[in-house]
């Protein structure tokens, strides 16, 4: 059974004047995780999205600002959970940030460059009937209409590359006061995020191999003023544990380094999904 490491009584993240009464709705996840593709629910093994979206409260009707939303994982679970009364809204890399990885070409470039609009488009294709509405920008570039409208912001692994190129735009620096500025007095933080080890080199650690310390995570929130709530487990994997010549990709799913090496996949596959963070924050009322 999952423990919680700071045992706060969050179960439905009663914090007055931001989120809705009632609390997380544990029946509809259940179904719309059920309704998912078999390799989705592959993941949940790794992911555990009933538990997670239960510790950071979120519930049918909310407004979610979601990070880095990729090809939707977690965006196609919120959508017809959140409902035809919520609001998903995905927040993308700055277009500024993309060249710096060094492996997009010209043509990826030019898709990226329509993903705030190609995003929402898409949402329109994912099933269900009673899925919320989608909308989306680029951090560093949030519609000033947006402030002060969401209930909640989710970092799912989604801040690693972000604290790596920080050095190069300011960065991370957008997307932390992006996710204030959208928040709602009161509103909640959840971040996961694959974790370092406390005693990892910290420029080892600095995102560009796909770990942060947890430290670092909680110093930049309370920095951009929001408030540290609670911790748990339910993400942690001990079977992680890199060396300081480890990338977090060499792990399922991506398995970039044993892709055409059968005996070193089956050691990754062993260990499974990265070891990883899971934190709330709030802004304060």
């Amino acid at each position: 059974m999952k423990k919680f490491l700071i045992s706060i009584v969050l179960a439905c993240f009663a914090f007055s004047g931001s989120l809705i009464a009632g609390g997380p709705d544990t029946e509809r996840l259940a179904e719309v995780l059920t309704a998912q593709p078999e390799k989705i629910q592959a993941r949940y093994q790794f992911r555990h999205p009933q538990e997670t979206l239960k510790f950071f409260g979120i519930a049918p009707g909310m407004v979610v600002m979601e990070a880095l939303p990729g090809q939707g994982w977690y965006s196609k679970i919120l959508a017809p959970y959140m409902g035809s009364d919520g609001q998903l809204v995905g927040a993308d890399y700055s277009m500024d940030m993309y060249p710096l990885f060094g492996f997009f070409s010209e043509e990826r470039l030019k898709e990226k460059a329509t993903w705030t609009q190609d995003f929402p488009a898409g949402a329109k294709e994912w099933p269900g009937e009673d899925n919320a509405g989608v909308s989306a920008f680029s951090f560093g570039s949030m519609p000033e209409e947006m402030k002060g409208t969401a209930d909640a912001v989710l970092f799912i692994r989604a801040l690693h590359n972000l604290a790596r190129f920080e050095k190069d735009g300011g960065f991370l620096t957008a997307a932390l006061q992006n996710a204030h500025d959208i928040l709602k007095p009161g509103g909640v933080v959840g971040v996961v995020q694959h974790q370092a080890r406390d005693e990892m080199p910290d420029e080892w650690a600095g995102g560009q191999n796909g770990y942060l310390k947890q430290s670092f995570v909680i110093a930049k929130m309370e920095e951009f003023g929001f408030e540290f709530v609670g911790s748990s487990d339910i993400n942690q994997n001990g079977k992680d544990q890199p060396t300081d010549s480890d990338i977090v990709w060499r792990l399922p799913p991506s398995l970039a380094t044993s892709r055409d090496n059968p005996e070193l996949k089956a050691q990754m596959e062993a260990i499974g999904e990265s070891n990883r963070m899971t934190l709330t924050f709030r802004k304060p009322e």
